[in-house]
């Protein structure tokens, strides 16, 4: 190698190391995955991989889901599954989405803290979150006018709500729609009349308790095989075809011992043993 050469050599590698050492990961989609488990993950995985940084914006799967299409996003956040719509979109711009789960996940059925109703049944969920029921009293607790607070249409927990707590019913049109599972867990810890559904993860809010779901409150079985609680789901990692690089750093990275240790101690479940939605 004569010595030009040998310095075009260096000069691109050179390159190529500071192309790598500045990667950024974009990430889009679910408040429920992003607000609490993926910034927690990335914030470790960069310790471990100093110069890579995060761009994350969690407004919600389908965002996440459309990112990945129009190609904006690295991954794509998702607590739902991919719509028929959504996968004949990727078909026409060429892009084939690949899944990697990372977690699972159950979602509760939360009501303030001074409600006397500890269960329902999902029957009893469903006329609610449709505006069958209006007041408590019809469901066996003491009177007054139920406020019902959802997801909006853009998060994949209101659609897996949608799906299998209200046999794909239409919301009421009474329900207050809110941004993240945060602000639905503030606002019926602050209302006494107040129900919503919130991620596993956002239970530990004060002033708001879980109900039993025919019997069957959530908890760490959630998801594995035989356990009878209904309303449990992946939570899911969309990329634009085979994870490649740093993005498939990442993701590696969350499957492994010390990520799933992460997706835990966030208050998610991890995969093992998975078999849910």
């Amino acid at each position: 190698m004569n010595f030009y050469n040998k310095i075009l050599y260096f000069l691109l590698l050179f390159i190529s190391f500071q192309l790598f050492a500045k990667q950024k990961l974009v990430i889009k989609g679910s408040d429920t995955l992003g607000i609490k488990m993926i910034t927690k993950l990335a914030e470790a995985f960069e310790n471990k991989h100093s110069g890579t940084n995060f761009e994350i914006a969690a407004e919600g799967s389908s965002t996440g889901i459309a990112a990945i299409i129009d190609g904006t996003a690295d991954i794509g956040m998702s607590s739902r599954e991919l719509r028929g719509k959504e996968k004949f979109s990727a078909g026409v711009n060429g892009v084939r989405i690949e899944k990697t789960i990372v977690a699972r996940d159950a979602v509760a059925v939360i009501v303030n803290q001074a409600n006397p109703i500890n269960k329902m049944t999902l029957i009893d969920i469903e006329r609610i979150f449709t505006d069958d029921v209006k007041d408590w009293s019809s469901i066996g607790g003491k009177s007054g006018k139920i406020s019902t607070y959802t997801r909006n249409s853009a998060s994949g927990t209101y659609s897996f709500f949608q799906k299998f707590a209200m046999s794909n019913r239409d919301y009421g049109s009474a329900s207050q729609k809110m941004a993240g599972n945060e602000q639905i867990a503030t606002e019926v810890a602050k209302n006494e009349n107040g129900i919503g559904y919130i991620g596993l993860a956002y239970a530990s809010t004060k002033g708001i308790k879980i109900v039993s779901i025919d019997g069957i409150l959530p908890s760490a079985q959630v998801g594995k095989a035989k356990h009878p609680y209904r309303l449990t789901r992946a939570l899911n990692c969309f990329t634009n075809g085979k994870p490649r690089g740093t993005t498939k750093l990442f993701l590696d990275f969350i499957l492994s011992k010390e990520g799933q240790e992460i997706v835990s101690g966030s208050g998610f479940l991890s995969i093992e043993g998975y078999s849910g939605n």
